[in-house]
């Protein structure tokens, strides 16, 4: 179905399965296990020799059907579903990478993230150089002989840095490694970064892909060959997708393309308005000619996203102000819903590095990240104008 169709197609239609009712509705399939006909059935079941589901911690039609239909939208040939956006990155690194291993990460990753890489799995063996998500130059540098795996968030958390993903897909297969790219700001209508050379997309779907901060969720996609690896992890250490959070994501997907473009569009606006404002020292917008990456972005993504980061001239003080002051929007760190959300990104997402690491990556305690949901965007500007007015 993905070679004949577009992607507003896709994200309706992709993936469905009927059950023996001819639901028209995607069905919801709330069971732990699935009953065989026969001894002999439920063995090849689990040897793989027939396919079909077993137990719902690594086979699900509900969860399936959000695989097919993500993989389809990201021209994916394969799709491994996890409980969250961070389980989809664990499950990653655990299916693919192996003691000893080197990593090349962005340092500018979310802090999760960054706390994975730096401390989980080093205690594993697996060592990481972190790198400038902008120059090309760090990331060759930096490849090392036992190098697997370059990793990337474009647009970056929280400053909508943008990496060149087929550059950077260019130095990691010259060097024998593979390029994952979290596509969680733009998700497949924006950008797809399989088609410009990565080798691994990974989302939380928790964020648009759900799009009203409803349930958690995550997913990794690639080729057949490197996701079984995925696979096998998440069978046998279960960070699994519940059947319920599935049928949620699909009914986001039906909805994906309406929602970004709205994101989008009021995002651009709101940067414009904030760029003019004498309290605002600079404003971090993909879609702005501003933007240091804004060409670049422009070439991989359709629109700038949803996303707007801006840091006030009064540092930390300046920025609780502002949000304290808000009574429209949602005080939380969440992002990719339709209620635009506001967040003091060094003391709640990022608050786990260190200063040094915050500086590195170019976080200062007087940035403000902002997900522009549906709300009409004056409403929006007039509520953050109320602190805005309070600063000198």
């Amino acid at each position: 179905m993905r070679d004949e169709y577009d992607l507003d197609t896709l994200a309706v239609r992709a993936g469905i399965q009927r059950s023996q009712f001819h639901e028209h509705s995607e069905a919801l399939f709330m069971t732990s296990s699935f009953v065989f006909d026969s001894a002999e059935q439920a063995a090849k079941r689990f040897t793989g020799e027939e396919p079909g589901n077993i137990y719902a911690r690594f086979t699900n039609p509900t969860v399936s059907m959000f695989q097919d239909r993500l993989a389809a939208l990201e021209g994916a040939k394969y799709c491994v579903a996890t409980a969250s956006g961070m389980s989809a990155i664990l499950a990653c690194v655990m299916g693919l990478l192996s003691a000893g291993d080197h990593v090349v990460a962005s340092r500018a990753i979310f802090g999760s993230t960054v706390q994975l890489f730096n401390n989980i799995l080093k205690r594993f063996g697996v060592e990481t150089t972190f790198v400038s998500p902008t120059d090309v130059k760090e990331w060759e540098a930096a490849c090392q002989p036992n190098t697997k795996l370059f990793f990337a968030e474009t647009p970056s958390n929280p400053l909508t840095e943008v990496c060149d993903i087929t550059a950077l897909a260019e130095i990691a297969h010259r060097h024998g490694a593979w390029l994952a790219v979290d596509n969680c700001f733009c998700t497949p209508i924006l950008q797809r970064p399989l088609d410009l050379g990565a080798d691994i997309v990974i989302h939380s779907a928790t964020k648009y892909i759900d799009g009203q901060g409803r349930v958690l969720g995550g997913a990794v996609l690639g080729s057949k060959v490197l996701m079984e690896g995925v696979y096998q992890f998440l069978r046998t250490a279960g960070p699994t997708l519940s059947a319920f959070n599935a049928w949620i994501f699909l009914k986001g997907l039906e909805t994906l393309r309406i929602r970004m473009d709205a994101h989008s569009a009021g995002a651009l606006a709101l940067a414009t308005w904030l760029e003019a404002l004498p309290q605002v020292a600079r404003v971090l917008y993909p879609g702005l000619p501003s933007h240091p990456q804004h060409a670049l972005a422009m070439r991989q993504q359709t629109t700038g996203g949803g996303i707007v980061s801006f840091e006030l001239k009064g540092g930390k003080a300046a920025a609780w102000k502002v949000i304290d002051a808000t009574r429209l929007l949602s005080i939380t760190a969440n992002l990719g819903d339709t209620k635009t959300t506001i967040t003091h990104p060094s003391s709640t997402t990022h608050g786990r590095l260190t200063a040094d690491q915050r500086a590195a990556a170019g976080i200062q305690d007087g940035l403000i990240r902002i997900a522009v949901g549906l709300e009409s965007i004056e409403d929006i500007k007039r509520d953050l104008q109320t602190g805005i007015d309070l600063l000198p």
